[in-house]
């Protein structure tokens, strides 16, 4: 044993964060089991690390009996009083039996375990780092593929995109760069492992917090997010501030801002509607782009029925009711949608009610003249 070992240590101590104490008593341990391991003159050792003198010791610890039954273990008090008489039956003696060759043995020991610990520790940094990036956005590279996973290179670690958790109609190659939602940290026997998402509707918040300067800086506030990850997804925004324009904001001049977004997310097409308290406003502007005619709203069941007009029916039901779906998931309500005639056949729309609600409090990339 050298001083070059201890000199060792306490570079890891100063470069790698590693308490020495540590360090030094996970070496104790291993040269304590391979001396057990490579010889057999005892079986409770004690190791002393000489820390000034770079040497080190080994001591076999024995019970002082009256007959000794185990040799390894005990000895008999005749043997201990030729050693000092002052010792008595219950004592425990120590004798040093470090052998000749332990130098190399301990090499062996101690270079496992300044391995192991510095594996330890760098894994340990890793998860420090990462753990606090949960439900952050990153950017990576993928960097290869089997059936379970897609693994994206986060820069000191390689994350895991779930087949689950993956867009369904987005191609993922080799080299690509993409942005993910950090789901989960994990710290496990292997390392840290990492789990990501591009569907999780956090991904979107996110998207929209780092594109949009006033809802960054608290100007405007998202309130919900649904979404159907990679075909379509609905997100309310608030302004305290009656002098902002929360939907304005987000868009962007001539859409720059949400077609950011859109084409970060592989064309997801997404509505921006203004959030209300009242659930007849907030229903209706969710139902962008449909235009509503009135809501009726049963606040014991947390139930609205929506009439539409006519000629926007399918427009507000949206594709396999994707429309109506988001919108109910968005707000929170049940949305249950008539068209104009059926509603005043069962008698639920007055003959005076013509005008749309919710118009102007709402976007939807349907329009089609926006980016003109």
């Amino acid at each position: 044993m050298s001083s070059e070992l201890f000199d060792a240590i306490d570079y890891l101590e100063k470069e790698k964060g590693i308490d020495k104490d540590i360090l030094m008593e996970a070496l104790e341990a291993a040269l304590i089991s391979a001396y057990k391991k490579n010889f057999k003159s005892a079986t409770n050792v004690r190791v002393d690390l000489n820390e000034e003198t770079g040497s080190m010791h080994v001591y076999a610890r024995k019970d002082i009996v009256e007959e000794v039954e185990d040799p390894l273990q005990q000895v008999s008090i005749e043997e201990a009083n030729q050693k000092d008489p002052n010792y008595e039956i219950g004592d425990v003696i120590e004798e040093e039996v470090t052998p000749k060759d332990f130098g190399r043995i301990a090499a062996q020991a101690a270079k496992q375990v300044v391995t192991q610990r510095v594996r330890e520790a760098e894994r340990g940094v890793i998860f420090s780092e990462y753990a606090d990036r949960e439900e952050d956005v990153m950017t990576g590279i993928i960097q290869r593929k089997d059936p379970r996973f897609i693994y994206v290179n986060l820069g000191k670690i390689e994350a895991r995109l779930p087949e689950s958790e993956q867009m369904p109609a987005e191609r993922y190659e080799v080299h690509d760069r993409l942005k993910v939602l950090v789901t989960k940290v994990e710290n496990t026997n292997k390392g840290p492992q990492i789990y990501v998402s591009r569907t999780h509707p956090g991904l979107l918040k996110r998207l929209f917090e780092m594109e949009v300067p006033e809802i960054y800086d608290g100007t405007v506030e998202i309130r919900s997010v649904a979404r159907e990850a990679g075909d379509r997804s609905k997100i309310s925004v608030y302004a305290e501030d009656p002098e902002v324009d929360p939907v304005g904001s987000c868009v962007g001049q001539r859409g720059q801002r949400v077609q950011t977004i859109v084409n970060e997310l592989k064309g997801e097409k997404i509505d921006i509607v203004q959030w209300s308290e009242d659930p007849v406003v907030y229903v209706s502007n969710a139902l962008s782009p449909s235009k509503v005619i009135e809501v009726l709203v049963n606040e014991e069941e947390k139930a609205t029925t929506v009439i539409v007009p006519d000629y926007q029916l399918s427009l507000a039901i949206g594709k396999r009711g994707q429309n109506a779906r988001l919108a109910a998931k968005l707000t929170g309500w049940k949305i249950d949608i008539k068209s104009e005639s059926e509603a005043r056949e069962e008698g639920l729309l007055e003959d005076s009610k013509e005008d749309s609600l919710g118009e102007d409090e709402a976007y939807s990339d349907i329009d089609d003249n926006l980016f003109e």
